[in-house]
């Protein structure tokens, strides 16, 4: 229970990324949309975005939307390039499998940021 005045901290980035995909799955996508960076919103509006988000709503009405994080990091690039830090979650029926048939995934620019820079849907649906 918070003390009142006192105010809860700031989601953090698993946080956001998990709620960006639960978004998704739901059809929320423009609650998913203002979880965007704004240059990202900018560059993609808001009927481009629904229109690369459905694969994501149309897989999780198949897979149910439950989903857990199955792991996350960066990728390893050139030493001079930036390469963003990276959330994948598996659907909960998946947990027991050595590999997800499927991942969704969730990029950030970094590891301080808390909007979603990019997403993908890694695997065979």
């Amino acid at each position: 229970m918070l003390a009142l005045g006192a105010q809860a901290p700031a989601p953090t980035q698993p946080q956001m990324a998990r709620r960006f995909l639960l978004d998704v799955l739901r059809a929320d996508y423009p609650a998913a949309y203002q979880r965007l960076a704004p240059d990202v919103k900018s560059k993609l509006p808001l009927a481009a975005f629904i229109r690369a988000a459905r694969p994501l709503t149309q897989l999780g009405r198949r897979r149910g939307q439950a989903i857990e994080l199955y792991k996350l990091g960066t990728w390893l690039g050139a030493p001079s390039t930036h390469e963003p830090w990276f959330y994948c979650f598996s659907f909960a029926q998946d947990s027991l499998l050595k590999s997800p048939k499927v991942l969704l995934e969730v990029t950030f620019r970094d590891t301080a940021t808390r909007q979603v820079l990019g997403f993908r849907l890694r695997g065979q649906p």
